[in-house]
């Protein structure tokens, strides 16, 4: 099970490092092309996360998480094989429903193979650890595998793994009991199609003008899509995401603090990624290394910002880590395209900080204030956001950065992008100073 949760986190930091080379050997060097090489699978990931959960409780977590890694595993077989980046953005979008399959049903099945509180604890906490060991590994393996064996690598690396972990569930996890639990069918489709519509909006407005009849048509299709998913939760007997959670202040400012968190870390991530190797001409494993300072933050902080958040409360920590994303943010303009290797890594490290402050804070905000019995729905919610958030962010600070292939227009969008963040952030900090701790009902 921590198997699953480190290859879905892997594959959003790896296949990052492997754009440039992506671009250059397929024909697909338009940043938009590379945005959606990235969002395909995140804004799948996202949309269909929350089904993913009810198809567990409905047909068997083993069932499903077996399922999942097996469309994972077939996807990432796709991805590495395609000859264009048109199959292979296809290809990613299966492998975000793989995921979506897969990551909610690793909790419930650690559960019945832990049974007691104590072993439980200490399974979650190793499979806590291997969500975030999975960062720092992306770019470190990544920037190995496409410098030394060529970007399908990052894809064909999921394969065997795979093949090894689909028979050890079989063996030695057993099959949960079968909920009659409805899916709320409305809400899945229509809540995937809001965000693959603003994303598409947002992509395409970057490359072909806000203008353009594409952009305009997929931005009206956006708001219908957006207003009746409101309206269907609201008529639904078993919304996929009930009102009355968001209605909940604390759950509600720590769902936009946990989309904010990923709007600017995952968007920020891609331009990274293009500054250090097409900008500054990295190879793919110095490029890799240089990454290092935005991701160690993550893993070494967030137990201690944790303690912290249960002693003091979470908003003081959500303040340090908001404040922080800004600090980092404000920074991002002072990079050059010659900028020696301490500008970007001061400023990634003081990012990575933030983030690192914010993540068990935002959580601890919301499971506070989460009503019995919907506490797995309340973490969902949370895991959506974040995941929603970051393709949003690469969508929004991708093409406000543009190019890369000029390297001046690229670092002066970056700066752009980083104003965008800022204010993002700022309108958090706002929202979290006035989420006052609400317990949960009895």
């Amino acid at each position: 099970m921590c198997a699953g949760m480190f290859l879905v986190l892997l594959d959003v930091t790896i296949v990052n490092i492997a754009l440039p080379s992506v671009g250059a050997r397929m024909g697909g060097g338009q940043v938009a092309d590379l945005q959606w090489v990235v969002d395909g699978y995140q804004l799948t990931l996202a949309g269909l996360l929350l089904a993913g959960g009810t198809l567990g409780d409905r047909y068997g977590h083993r069932r499903v998480v077996v399922a999942g890694f097996a469309l994972f595993g077939a996807a990432s077989a796709g991805c590495a094989l395609a000859p264009g980046i048109g199959l292979l953005v296809a290809a990613r979008v299966v492998q975000g429903m793989g995921a979506a399959l897969l990551l909610p049903g690793t909790l419930a099945v650690i559960s019945r193979l832990h049974p007691d509180q104590e072993s439980r604890a200490r399974a979650i906490g190793a499979w806590a650890a291997s969500g975030s060991l999975a960062l720092p590994a992306g770019p470190l393996l990544g920037g190995a595998l496409v410098q030394f064996l060529g970007w399908p690598w990052v894809f064909w690396i999921n394969v065997p793994a795979i093949a090894v972990i689909i028979p050890v569930i079989l063996v030695v996890a057993g099959e949960s009991e079968p909920l009659d639990r409805p899916l709320d069918v409305p809400g899945v489709v229509l809540g995937t199609a809001t965000l693959a519509l603003l994303v598409l909006t947002v992509i395409e407005a970057g490359r072909l003008g806000l203008g353009d009849p594409l952009v305009l048509a997929a931005g009206a299709l956006t708001v219908a899509c957006g207003a009746g998913f409101a309206a269907a939760e609201r008529r639904a007997r078993h919304p996929m995401l009930p009102p009355a959670l968001l209605r909940r202040r604390p759950i509600a400012v720590s769902t936009v603090a946990a989309a904010a968190m990923n709007f600017g870390l995952n968007g920020v991530m891609l331009l990274f990624t293009l500054y250090l190797q097409i900008v500054r001409n990295l190879t793919a494993v110095v490029a890799g290394v240089s990454l290092l300072p935005l991701f160690v933050p993550l893993v070494l902080l967030p137990a201690y910002a944790g303690r912290v958040a249960g002693r003091r409360g979470p908003r003081p920590v959500m303040l340090a880590g908001l404040g922080l994303l800004v600090a980092g943010f404000a920074l991002l303009p002072t990079l050059r395209p010659a900028a020696g290797a301490w500008a970007p890594a001061v400023v990634m490290a003081v990012m990575g900080a933030g983030a690192a402050l914010l993540t068990p804070s935002v959580v601890a905000l919301a499971m506070g204030a989460a009503p019995p019995g919907r506490e797995g729905l309340t973490s969902a919610l949370n895991n959506t956001a974040r995941q929603a958030g970051g393709a949003v962010g690469v969508a929004v600070l991708g093409a406000v950065a543009g190019s890369p292939s000029d390297a001046g227009a690229f670092v002066a969008g970056m700066r752009h992008a980083a104003i965008i963040a800022v204010v993002v952030y700022l309108v958090v900090i706002a929202l979290t100073l006035t989420a006052r701790a609400e317990p949960a009902p009895a």
